[in-house]
């Protein structure tokens, strides 16, 4: 028999449902939040995966079409693979939970959100969210939960707990925080160059309304919860580390890890392998262990010269940024480029204008946006970090980098009105040592401006780790992590913004939990860090966005005509516009306002174009002078279309200024001509005259 239990959530009540369906899993939870519905499971192996050293937790987040009334489509007429959006949720719901698994599970443990209906004032996402806590902490997985999840907006002034989708609309921020019992887990922002001070309190708001929200799903494991399972611990056997700790030495380990050369590290560490390897090759016991061993030394090396000594692996002060460079204008063909470097860690982004047609099309469960024009790709290839892994397109980590550059920069694109291009950013990241993503950032922004457009302020992008002790206030924070400190460390706290405030934030952690003190000073950090980079370093490769495009790209004329003429420009069948777009070679992408874009890298034949359609598309005014096309002869004068799909008579009266004998002698089928509106008569039929259009001293 299912049982529901239920809590009041910003207006609207948030129920789950037990027992119900999916009963085969470790644990389930049908939730509802108003009208949306979402089933969330978790399930484990009996036995953990033979030969792995990492916890295989997989998370994914379905999203079914009929949840809002749809038939995918396509021919197969069923859901493909994950959207974009079903996989930056998945990695939403993935990053607070991770934490709370014990470091050594070994077990294979998977967890699907099955989006089942939507309402749009209630985000799935973050039922999804939710719906996985409950569903691990009521199953036998061994799990440290359990977490609440909640989306907070601001809105003249005010906080808004889970805003509605009407105030997603207008919001200047939404940051989707998790939290367990006392401290906070994942943070997510977009922001409207929000400041650093409103978007903390936002962050200690949303924890407060957490911590009820755990209350609730304690109540529910009191009497749901089942008892944890045991599990094959994966820990390397105290004598055999100690033994093999004290034949390498702390002196060799810190001079094997302190370099800041990554490569000339690594080939350090594989010397103390191989040499641990060799005095232990007589005990095949024993070498099971080496590398775990190896690498748990390492990792206590690296951590506790940080914490200790303060002292980091290259050499840097705790608050100090790498070497940092910047160059534009890298590719000499494409419309914008630009070159970030930061340490080790390089990104080459490239700038694409297009016409608005192409746009991206979105085929999801949001029906408020169907399609966007910014978008931003970024690829991580194995040479950036001296692999040779064969590329298989882009993962969960590349959607997920490309979407948060993205995020990032969205507030500061200039409006459609104001440049109306589609716009597509690719970040091609050649050297990876850490950080990426907000190298990507910093490089799209000098690629956009070096491309000519009009971004509103730029955007800086910058992370800070973190290395904890054994109480809450023994604690380092580290600017701009590179790789090292990232893998042994225990956050990645990226933030980007503008000279004005934060555009984006992405917080993932593998401790349990953040104090206030922690966040608060991260944040502050990183905004320092951020206006260095922006002011010492970006703004002197490039100060500002050009004033001309490339000459290698497309120019965009855009004007309006009457909604009601949009079907004449188009024609029958189209027929009107393609006879246009083959003349001129243009692209031609129509609004329902009546807005008209006209887009092509000619000049010249952009501008036929524009008079083309503005004469289809406004009224024939009489007195007004034309260029047509003769497109047939008669004996008593030629026919000219002075628009596609407009033809008018100039009778052989009206060819020239001398009396015509024969219309061939002076006009042929195909001759452009300049003519004259003369009369417009109760049949529409249009009557033209060449001769009034010539200049009074021409004589033909």
């Amino acid at each position: 028999m299912s049982r529901v239990y239920s809590m009041e959530l910003a207006g609207r009540t948030l129920s789950v449902e037990i027992g119900k369906v999916a009963e085969q899993a470790n644990g389930a939870a049908l939730m509802r939040y108003d009208d949306t519905v979402v089933l969330s499971t978790a399930t484990a192996s009996k036995k953990p995966r033979e030969g792995i050293d990492f916890f295989p937790l997989s998370v994914d987040y379905e999203e079914r079409l009929y949840s809002v009334g749809k038939i995918p489509g396509g021919f197969i007429k069923r859901e493909g693979k994950p959207t974009e959006n079903a996989v930056l949720t998945s990695r939403v719901i993935d990053r607070p939970i991770r934490p709370l698994f014990p470091k050594d599970y070994r077990n294979d443990c998977a967890i699907v959100n099955t989006v089942m209906s939507v309402d749009q004032d209630c985000q799935p996402e973050l039922l999804a969210m939710i719906g996985s806590s409950i569903a691990l902490s009521i199953s036998d997985i061994p799990f440290n939960g359990p977490t609440g999840s909640v989306v907070i907006g601001y809105i003249d002034g005010e906080y808004i707990i889970n805003p509605t989708a009407e105030q997603r609309e207008v919001s200047e921020m939404a940051i989707t925080v998790a939290s367990t019992r006392d401290k906070v887990v994942m943070i997510e922002a977009s922001a409207n160059e929000v400041s650093e001070d409103i978007v903390i309190e936002a962050i200690f708001k949303a924890h407060e309304i957490n911590t009820e929200i755990v209350k609730w799903i304690d109540s529910i494991v009191e009497k749901e919860g089942k008892e944890k399972h045991d599990y094959e611990k994966s820990v390397v056997p105290e004598e055999v580390y100690e033994t093999i700790k004290s034949f390498i030495t702390d002196e060799k380990m810190e001079t094997a890890v302190f370099t800041d050369e990554k490569q000339e590290r690594e080939k350090r560490i594989t010397k103390i392998k191989e040499a641990v390897n060799a005095q232990y090759e007589d005990n095949q016991e024993w070498l099971e262990y080496v590398d775990d061993a190896v690498y748990k030394f390492e990792k206590e090396t690296v951590r506790r010269m940080i914490l200790k000594e303060n002292k980091r692996p290259d050499g840097r002060a705790m608050d100090e940024i790498r070497k940092l460079t910047s160059e534009v204008d890298i590719l000499p063909r494409t419309h914008g480029s630009a070159l970030f470097r930061r340490g080790q860690t390089q990104v080459l982004t490239i700038t694409t204008l297009g016409a608005l047609g192409e746009v991206q099309m979105l085929d999801g469960l949001d029906e408020l946006e169907n399609s966007k024009r910014y978008i931003h790709h970024y690829n991580f290839p194995s040479y950036s970090v001296g692999e040779t892994r064969p590329s298989r397109g882009p993962g969960r980590r590349e959607i997920g980098h490309g979407a948060l550059a993205e995020k990032a920069l969205l507030p500061v694109i200039p409006s459609e009105d104001d440049f109306p291009y589609a716009i597509r950013l690719v970040s091609e990241v050649v050297s990876s040592n850490g950080s990426t993503s907000q190298g990507s950032i910093c490089a799209s922004t000098l690629s956009l401006m070096a491309a000519g457009v009009p971004l509103k302020s730029p955007v800086a992008g910058i992370s800070v780790g973190l290395v904890t002790g054994e109480t809450d206030n023994d604690y380092v924070l580290l600017t701009d992590i590179q790789g090292l400190e990232d893998f042994f460390g225990d956050m990645d706290f990226k933030v980007a913004g503008t000279h004005k405030g934060i555009t984006a934030i992405q917080m993932d952690i593998k401790i349990q939990g953040l104090t206030h003190e922690i966040i608060e000073r991260s944040i502050h950090q990183t905004r320092k860090a951020r206006l260095y980079i922006l002011d010492e370093v970006m703004l002197k490769a490039i100060d500002k966005p050009r004033e001309e495009l490339s000459v290698y790209a497309p120019r965009i004329i855009q004007t309006r005509i009457d909604p009601e003429k949009i079907s004449e420009v188009i024609g029958p069948r189209g027929k009107t516009i393609n006879k246009i777009i083959e003349e001129t070679g243009v692209k031609i992408d129509i609004e329902d306002d009546g807005r008209i874009f006209i887009c092509g890298v000619d000049t010249e034949k952009s501008q036929q174009a524009l008079k083309m359609v503005e004469t289809i598309g406004k009224d024939l005014e009489i007195g007004v002078i034309y260029t047509g096309k003769v497109v047939r002869t008669t004996n008593f004068g030629a026919f000219v279309e002075i628009a596609p799909g407009k033809e008018g008579l100039v009778h052989i009266s009206k060819l020239a200024k001398e009396r015509v004998g024969k219309v061939e002698d002076v006009v042929k089928v195909g001759d452009d001509i300049v003519v004259k509106l003369t009369d417009i008569d109760s049949q529409g039929r249009i009557n033209l005259s060449r001769k009034d259009a010539l200049p009074k001293d021409n004589r033909v």
